[in-house]
C-alpha cells in the first residue's frame, strides 16, 4: 500500500511538473512599442495558437535598459530599432541569433528583410528580421507638371520663402545623398563624413532664404502645409498621408535619391525562454491581413508583402500614390550610429542656425 501510494505521489509530481512547464511554455512575452500589438491581433494569435500574449510598452532606451538589468532574461521577444541592435549586442551580450529557417521569409518585403539582416549581422549571424517602418522624405503639394522631386528642392526659386524643414541629421543625411554623396558609407571614417557634411552646410547656408520656418514638432509643420504658408518640406510619411486624406492633392513624396528609412525589428533577447512562440508570433503578424490591423493601430506600415492592400482605401491609396517598387527599393535605410558622428552633426547643425 505505502509502495503504490509512494508511486501515485510521484505520478502526482511529475504531472504537475508538466502541467508547470507547460504552462510557463505557452506564454509570450513580448516587449514593444505602443500600437504594435493591437488587442485585436492578441486575442486571434491565443485563439489560434493557446499561447498567452503578455504585453510591456516600451522604447529603444527602455528596452535595452530591462534587457541589461537581467542579461536578457525576462521576455522572449523584443522590438528594438535596427540601429540599436548590433552595439547593444557587441556591448552587453543581450540578445541571441535569429534562427531564418524558422520564418516564413515570404511574408517579407525582400528590400527590408535584406536591410536589417545586413544592419544586424555580428560575425554572420542575424540578430534580427524587420517589422514596422516609416520614412523621411518630403511632403509637397503634387502637380502634374512635376513628376519627380528632390531634397534640393529645398533650396530651389520655386519654392523660395516657402519651404520648412527640421534642424536635425535626417535633413543633413537627406541632403548629402541628394548631392551625389553616400553619408552612410563614410560613417567608419570621420573625416570624410566630416568634409560631407561641410559640403551640405554650405549648400543650407546659402538658401536659408527660402525657409519659411524650421519645424520641430509634426503638428506645427501639417499647419504650415494646410495653411499654404509652406508648399515643400522635408517630413514623415505618415504627416503627408494625413494630408493627403485631408486634401487631397498634398502627399508623401520619396525623393530621387530615395527616402530615409527607418525599422522596428524583431529580436530574441539573450535568455528568452520560449523562442517557438517568438516565431509563431512573427509569422503570424507578418500575414498581410494580420499585419494591416497593426497598421491601422500604429500608424505606420509593416514589412509585409501586399499588407497595404487590406488596410483602409484612403491610406492605401496614398501609400500606393507614394510607393512603387522601385521607390521602395531605392530607401536608404539608417545603419548604428558610430559613436563621434552626432556631435560632428551637432556642431554642423549650430553653424547653419546661427548663419546669417
Amino acid at each position: 500500500m505505502l509502495k503504490t501510494m509512494k508511486g501515485l505521489l510521484a505520478l502526482s509530481v511529475s504531472a504537475a511538473a508538466m502541467i508547470s512547464a507547460s504552462a510557463q511554455a505557452e506564454e509570450l512575452r513580448l516587449l514593444t512599442w505602443a500600437g504594435y500589438a493591437p488587442q485585436e491581433v492578441i486575442d486571434q494569435f491565443e485563439q489560434e495558437t493557446g499561447i498567452t500574449v503578455k504585453v510591456t510598452k516600451s522604447n529603444n532606451e527602455d528596452m535595452i535598459s530591462k534587457l541589461r538589468a537581467t542579461r536578457g532574461a525576462g521576455y522572449d521577444l523584443v522590438q528594438p530599432s535596427q540601429d540599436r541592435v548590433t552595439g547593444a549586442q557587441k556591448e552587453y551580450r543581450i540578445y541571441k541569433p535569429m534562427d531564418l529557417s524558422q520564418l516564413n521569409a515570404e511574408q517579407f518585403i525582400p528590400s527590408m528583410l535584406a536591410a536589417t539582416k545586413t544592419n544586424t549581422t555580428i560575425n554572420g549571424d542575424v540578430y534580427s528580421v524587420p517589422h514596422i517602418w516609416g520614412t523621411s522624405g518630403l511632403i509637397a503639394g503634387v502637380s502634374e507638371s512635376k513628376n519627380a522631386y528632390s531634397f534640393n528642392d529645398l533650396c530651389s526659386d520655386d519654392y523660395k520663402g516657402k519651404v520648412s524643414y527640421r534642424l536635425k541629421r535626417p535633413t543633413l543625411i537627406g541632403f548629402a545623398f541628394a548631392m551625389g554623396e553616400d553619408p552612410f558609407a563614410a560613417y567608419t571614417d570621420e573625416k570624410k563624413y566630416a568634409e560631407i557634411l561641410g559640403k551640405v552646410e554650405q549648400k543650407l547656408i546659402d538658401c536659408k532664404d527660402n525657409v519659411k520656418a524650421y519645424w520641430s514638432g509634426g503638428d506645427a509643420l501639417i499647419n504650415l502645409l494646410r495653411s499654404g504658408e509652406v508648399t515643400l518640406a522635408m517630413g514623415w510619411d505618415a504627416g503627408g498621408w494625413k494630408l493627403h486624406k485631408e486634401t487631397g492633392n498634398i502627399n508623401f513624396v520619396p525623393p530621387e535619391s530615395g527616402a530615409l528609412g527607418w525599422i522596428d525589428t524583431f529580436a530574441l533577447p539573450a535568455k528568452g525562454k520560449n523562442d517557438e512562440a517568438a516565431y509563431k508570433w512573427i509569422n503570424f503578424v507578418m500575414q498581410p491581413e494580420i499585419a494591416a490591423k497593426i497598421t491601422e493601430a500604429a500608424g505606420n506600415f509593416t514589412a509585409s508583402a501586399g499588407a497595404e492592400e487590406f488596410v483602409n482605401d484612403e491610406l492605401s491609396n496614398s501609400y500606393k500614390i507614394s510607393y512603387n517598387q522601385s521607390s521602395l527599393d531605392n530607401i536608404k535605410w539608417y545603419p548604428p550610429v558610430p559613436a563621434g558622428l552626432e556631435i560632428i552633426e551637432g556642431k554642423t547643425l549650430d553653424r547653419i542656425k546661427a548663419a546669417q
